[in-house]
């Protein structure tokens, strides 16, 4: 039987009970899916120390030896067990802290030591070190390069940890070398970027001789997991470049009456260069897939509201739709200012807000085609707003909506509308290649004239009475201030000061100004009259949750406080410093941290003090946190998960795959080449085993 038709279950130390686990925990069914399980790390047991050469509590040693007292000290659950060890020269303290009464000792017997050195007043000891009787070592236990697993919690209450699935796998390798595996990319690939072959590469991703062998396994692995996700991703972007699309090839008085009359200020040339790529997406007679990337404030709203007046000019209505109430209104008053009560363009708002009085004759003008343009929120989706000629959707910060919610946008016509994806979040080239790799891509580069770039500072909370001195300067030459925390209600597990001390603290502190709160578990009415009492200027200080991160607009709020900044991971660091700087005064962000940080938080907070370039940030917040959470989900819009690639750090591998899969494309669109069927079966396995979403997005 081969190892992918092989169950888990009859393989050599599973049975019927640990495969249950395997498959609940990890996914794994057959022999084959348990050789898909890489390991994360490796450790060198090939080399032994002596006591005095370690130096380091990051790296895992073995020394041979031999213990020559222990007893214990405490009692009941406090008690601990300590051991002295000995090299024949040095001597190193074990301690064991659980589980003492089944460590078993005996004086004067070697034994192979293997862990990882901690530090505890100054000297070096061993917590938990794995002890083995040099009689009973095996040689595979000293021997290159040991693999170790990732394990879940449910695995490890059920005894699986990283030494069984080493067991479990070290058996299946002999019958992987007998039968081998059908290789999942060409001969010629291989050659060509001198690539292991996949058995191979298998085995020696599990137990390498050395780590030039590891890396070459590792590299052919990675390869492949980037090629097969690139194939993908620019095979459906072939597919949509066949999609007939709404054809717009004029340029009316929609788009030229607010152009001429109604702009609040001359376009930069990046807003012009990215209406140019748009136009000509739009008159192609194929449909548009273009995101566009712009920092906050760099001008993307004045762009959307072009693109759909191109729309309107060419008889189409269009819709805006962002992923929360405060962003949909704030999107609706600003058009309806910048297009000043237009006679010849009507514009209508629909949210969860809205009640059913007030949705009877939108959903009625939306059918007649009186609204030309509609703003709204994940209601735009609902199955009863119908519209006489949608044929352009434009989607604010894409990544807050689900793959389904926005499937569901594209079937409100007969073919899909031109669609532009926008987004305040500057993507990294990595991420732009895969979660976003099948869109055509523009970026507003500059930002308006007179802005200034805001300057921002880092304290500790130490510095508390020199910023609320800053604060009270700033009010008092007209300024408006935000401040943000990370949490709503107090947590004791968390030291964090929590949103409602910091309001009652600021009262105290400012009992002459007005100050407003808002967080995400207030009723919408109430947030948005609370926001409005600060956009109107009623109230000088908002202290608010991360709600504000998106989408509020006030030119006169030039500070923004933000209290436990090392909470917050860079982008949205980011993104919340662009709430300031709006307006032509210069504006300032104060990052309020405690006051011992850890190296990565240090780190984070000097990149934000040192540029307020977005995809400067956002690369380095990729190298600092990975691709995981980056967009709110896991891997999000990625079309296969990734189990070895990492988009943060095989940047390079990553461009090597797309021009391999793009290559292949253009000489075979549709992989219909004998020589090309292996990809297309592949293709269809992956879809299969991750389901079909990328189809729809």
């Amino acid at each position: 039987m081969d190892l992918a038709n092989k169950n888990i279950e009859y393989c050599k130390g599973v049975g019927a009970k640990r495969a249950d686990i395997l498959r609940k925990e990890l996914g794994v069914k057959s022999a084959l899916d348990m050789l898909y399980q890489f390991p994360y790390k490796y450790i060198d047991r090939s080399r032994f120390y002596y006591i005095h050469e370690i130096d380091d509590d990051e790296t895992y040693v073995q020394i041979i030896g031999h213990i020559t007292e222990w007893h214990t000290v405490g009692i009941g659950a406090t008690q601990r067990l300590s051991a002295t060890f000995t090299d024949g020269r040095h001597t190193i303290e074990l301690v064991w802290f659980k589980g003492v009464k089944y460590v078993k000792l005996e004086r004067n017997v070697q034994y192979l030591l293997f862990g990882k050195p901690s530090r505890f007043n100054h000297q070096y000891n061993f917590v938990h070190p794995e002890l083995t009787l040099m009689s009973k070592v095996q040689p595979e236990m000293t021997q290159g390069l040991e693999p170790h697993y990732n394990t879940t919690e449910g695995m490890k209450r059920a005894g699986i940890n990283s030494k069984t699935m080493r067991t479990i796998i070290v058996q299946l390798i002999p019958e992987l070398q007998q039968q081998g595996l059908v290789d999942t990319i060409g001969m010629d690939m291989v050659q060509r970027y001198h690539l292991m072959r996949l058995s191979e590469a298998i085995c020696n991703i599990h137990f390498p001789k050395d780590t030039p062998t590891m890396q070459k396994a590792r590299e052919r692995l990675k390869f492949e997991e980037l090629f097969y996700i690139q194939l993908q991703i620019l095979r459906q972007m072939k597919r949509r470049e066949q999609n007939q699309g709404f054809l717009m090839p004029i340029v009316g008085k929609a788009f030229h009456s607010f152009y001429q009359q109604h702009l609040p200020f001359p376009l930069t040339n990046a807003q012009k260069r990215v209406i140019r790529e748009i136009q000509a997406d739009i008159k192609s007679g194929k449909q548009m897939n273009r995101l566009l990337q712009g920092d906050v404030g760099s001008g993307k709203t004045i762009v959307a509201l072009l693109t759909a007046l191109l729309a309107v000019d060419n008889g189409y209505q269009a819709c805006i739709m962002a992923p929360t109430e405060i962003l949909a209104n704030q999107h609706y008053q600003s058009i309806s200012e910048l297009l000043n009560d237009s006679d010849d363009i009507k514009i209508a708002l629909l949210t969860g807000s809205t009640t059913a009085k007030q949705r009877q004759p939108i959903h009625e003008q939306l059918q007649s085609g009186e609204i030309n343009i509609l703003i709204g929120t994940h209601a735009l989706i609902e199955d009863h707003v119908r519209f006489a000629n949608l044929g352009l959707c434009i989607i604010d910060e894409q990544h807050r909506f689900g793959v389904a919610q926005r499937a569901k946008l594209w079937n409100k016509n007969l073919r899909p509308p031109h669609v532009l994806v926008m987004t305040a979040t500057p993507i990294p080239r990595t991420l732009a290649m895969t979660v976003y790799g099948d869109l055509q891509v523009s970026i507003i580069d500059e930002l308006p004239p007179g802005r200034k770039p805001v300057q921002t500072l880092h304290y500790s909370t130490l510095r508390r009475t020199t910023i609320n001195q800053f604060i009270e300067q700033q009010i008092g030459i007209g300024r408006q201030v935000y401040v943000v925390y990370p949490l709503i209600k107090e947590n004791e597990k968390i030291e964090l000061q929590d949103l409602q001390n910091g309001y009652n603290q600021l009262c105290e502190t400012f009992p002459h100004y007005r100050i407003s709160m808002i967080h995400g578990q207030m009723r919408a009415k109430d947030k948005d009259e609370q926001m409005q009492r600060f956009v109107s200027g009623e109230t000088q200080i908002l202290v608010a949750t991360t709600v504000i991160e998106v989408g509020v607009n006030v030119p006169n709020a030039s500070v923004m406080i933000i209290e436990n900044a090392e909470r917050f991971g860079l982008s949205q660091l980011h993104q919340l410093r662009g709430r300031v700087g709006r307006g032509a005064e210069q504006s300032y962000c104060i990052l309020l941290t405690k006051v011992e940080l850890s190296k990565d938080t240090r780190k984070r907070m000097d990149i934000m003090v040192a540029t307020n370039d977005g995809f400067r940030i956002a690369e380095a917040d990729l190298q600092l946190r990975g691709p995981g959470d980056l967009e709110g989900t896991q891997q999000s819009g990625l079309p296969f998960e990734l189990r070895i690639a990492s988009l943060s750090a095989d940047g390079p591998l990553l461009e090597l795959a797309r021009q391999a899969a793009m290559e292949i494309l253009d000489a075979d669109p549709l992989l219909e080449d004998m020589h090309n069927r292996i990809y297309k079966q592949r293709l269809d396995y992956l879809r299969i085993a991750a389901g079909n979403w990328g189809e729809i997005s």
